[in-house]
């Protein structure tokens, strides 16, 4: 390779990997992100650090777990955005990956969502700054940050990022500058209603079944009034009397259809660019999505206790570089987003010096041949949420929720669809009691070691009350609020009596 390849990070907000055409949904329309996996390989086991947007971020970019970093929830306090609220710089103690690559003469972009702490001010070896506000809020004449000027824009958020990460990118070009970009959509995150491409939710609502989304029955853990539901009724048209659930699944659809659109345009650009073939493109997801899934309507933190389901944790991951990258492979290897930091410096040749420190590892190997293998020490993927942590593997999910549970176990070659916790479940016609106690007690040991191994002991969220209601402040001995996690509203959470 004569030159530095440019890197790619297109990152939506709240995908299910359910959610693409090339991931068997039979109904949305995603051709473009279709043809990145053709071109490519498409990683159909990669799970985030934490299911919902901020940890889970901050892994992908420090490449270090929630209980490393200490970021635990999605961040309520902090960004800069008001003087009410002065900025919290989350991560100034953590390196990441853009800061890396800056230093080795990259120039990094930042278009779109950020959500990080301290919106208002570039940080992390960005020179380039285009940062929505909060985690979500409107897709019509959004404002942002460009640089650190608050700004209003004018049109749909979703087409107006991707105008921005089109201008960096001719402007890298005109400079002949290798560059990385972080094209990070809020879609398809709510509010889903009253907001998208009207053309593209018509088209859904008139033709679609949704079968490829179960609709299970309501679960006992789910709020009585899903935070996302509540969003989207907060941004619908005064006029509207209802949302129906198509309403909510024909928006999502749509959402989803407006970051196709840009990942065609941002192809189309490296096209006419001339540097297709020496740009790595990533595309993934923050976290995953219920649509109905385990009677569940949204990701970690819509229900409670706070869920670890794979349509919660498992998120698209597609990487695409035409002549380097194996084309139109699809790798089942288990894989998380801590490791992606250590493969992406491995395939640009840019080494770490805290490497050591971390705990994921380079697939680099599997990204280049398109076949599975073992590139972690027990295939197996960690996660957690506060005080909710899961350990899993090909064939066993097992759940422990600090202090007191519930806890849950899963047998993955007989139940895909975690149907059935053994821990409760009376009906096994698998596996004896002896047995199903004997893989517990063993997956949560496994679990502990390897926690023990990565926690940093003032960030460790296990014994953090973390409700799924928003990070306040930093943890431990550098929280500035006397209560670092929003607590619960009763009214909001639980069935109706």
């Amino acid at each position: 390779m004569n030159q530095k390849p440019n890197i790619i990070m297109i990152l939506t907000d709240d995908q299910g990997y359910w959610s693409l055409g090339c991931n068997g949904n039979r109904e949305i329309r995603t051709p473009n992100i279709d043809a990145l996996a053709a071109n490519g390989t498409n990683f159909s086991n990669f799970f985030c650090a934490s299911p919902v947007c901020s940890p889970a971020r901050a892994s992908i970019l420090t490449g270090q777990i929630p209980s490393q970093h200490g970021v635990h929830d999605w961040i309520h306090g902090g960004g800069g955005e008001s003087p009410s609220d002065p900025p919290i710089e989350y991560l100034a103690e953590c390196t990441g990956y853009t800061e890396l690559l800056a230093a080795n003469g990259y120039v990094c972009g930042q278009s779109g969502k950020w959500h990080l702490g301290a919106t208002c001010t570039p940080q992390k070896g960005y020179s380039h700054w285009f940062a929505t506000l909060k985690g979500s809020g409107t897709y019509r004449d959004a404002n942002v940050f460009r640089g650190t000027e608050l700004t209003e824009t004018k049109g749909y958020i979703t087409d107006i990022i991707t105008d921005d990460a089109l201008s960096f990118i001719d402007e890298c070009c005109d400079k002949k500058k290798p560059f990385y970009l972080n094209l990070a959509y809020t879609a398809p995150h709510s509010p889903l209603v009253d907001q998208h491409k009207q053309e593209y939710v018509d088209d859904y609502m008139e033709r679609c079944t949704f079968s490829d989304i179960p609709q299970e029955p309501r679960s006992p853990w789910i709020q009585q009034h899903p935070v996302e539901i509540r969003h989207t009724e907060a941004f619908m048209n005064p006029d509207r009397e209802y949302v129906t659930l198509r309403d909510l699944l024909a928006g999502y659809y749509a959402a989803v259809q407006g970051v196709d659109d840009g990942v065609g345009r941002v192809v189309d650009k490296l096209r006419e660019r001339g540097i297709l073939e020496n740009t790595l493109i990533i595309y993934t997801s923050d976290n995953g999505y219920n649509c109905g899934h385990h009677g569940l309507w949204g990701k970690g933190n819509c229900s409670t206790p706070l869920n670890l389901y794979d349509t919660s944790c498992k998120v698209p991951c597609i990487i695409s570089m035409p002549g380097t990258v194996k084309e139109g492979a699809v790798c089942d290897s288990l894989l998380s987003a801590y490791d992606f930091m250590p493969t992406l410096l491995d395939f640009v040749g840019i080494r770490n010096p805290n490497a050591d420190k971390l705990p994921g590892r380079s697939f680099l190997p599997a990204l280049m041949s398109g076949e599975s293998g073992n590139y972690r020490e027990a295939v197996t993927v960690f996660d957690e949420y506060g005080p909710a942590r899961m350990i899993r593997t090909k064939e066993w999910k097992y759940i422990h929720r600090y202090p007191y549970g519930p806890h849950e176990l899963y047998d993955l070659k007989n139940d895909p669809d975690e149907r059935f916790n053994l821990l409760w479940e009376t009906r096994n016609f698998v596996h004896s009691p002896a047995f199903v106690e004997k893989k517990a007690d063993e997956l949560f040991h496994e679990m502990q070691a390897w926690f023990l191994e990565y926690v940093k002991p003032t960030r460790d969220g296990k014994g953090e009350p973390v409700y799924g209601r928003g990070q306040l402040c930093m943890v431990g001995p550098d929280a500035t609020k006397r209560i670092a996690f929003n607590p619960p509203d009763p009214t909001k959470y639980g069935k109706k009596k």
